[in-house]
């Protein structure tokens, strides 16, 4: 995505509004991408197995954050010539390494959960 007045070979500053890195920001900081990235760290997986696999989610909001997540390069969809056609979604490259990060994140948030929830309750 070219951005005008933004020199594609800078690297990113996600304080200037006006830089494309927010936007990855937005894309792979949402619950649902998050999610997505985490269920497919442990490999491909097909549409019906990723929606079993991450409670909540309907289709189209699925559908939704996949499409975005392949548009950014994190995640790749490979369809079989079968009939019906077998789409199967993994991670790239990229979407591995950003999924490690948020890996850690997660497994920070269910570690800390406990302290969470009683300085809500407090």
């Amino acid at each position: 995505m070219q951005v005008p007045g933004w020199d594609a070979s800078a690297r990113g500053d996600v304080f200037d509004s006006q830089c494309p890195a927010r936007g990855v920001l937005d894309h792979v900081t949402s619950k649902w991408a998050v999610l997505v990235l985490a269920a497919l760290r442990g490999g491909p997986l097909r549409f019906s197995a990723l929606r079993r696999r991450i409670g909540g989610v309907s289709e189209k909001m699925l559908a939704q954050t996949l499409r975005t997540l392949e548009a950014d390069g994190f995640v790749d969809r490979e369809v079989a010539p079968t009939t019906p056609p077998q789409v199967t979604y993994s991670l790239t490259g990229i979407g591995h390494e950003v999924t490690r990060h948020l890996t850690g994140l997660l497994n920070w948030i269910d570690e800390r959960l406990p302290d969470v929830l009683a300085a809500r309750s407090a």
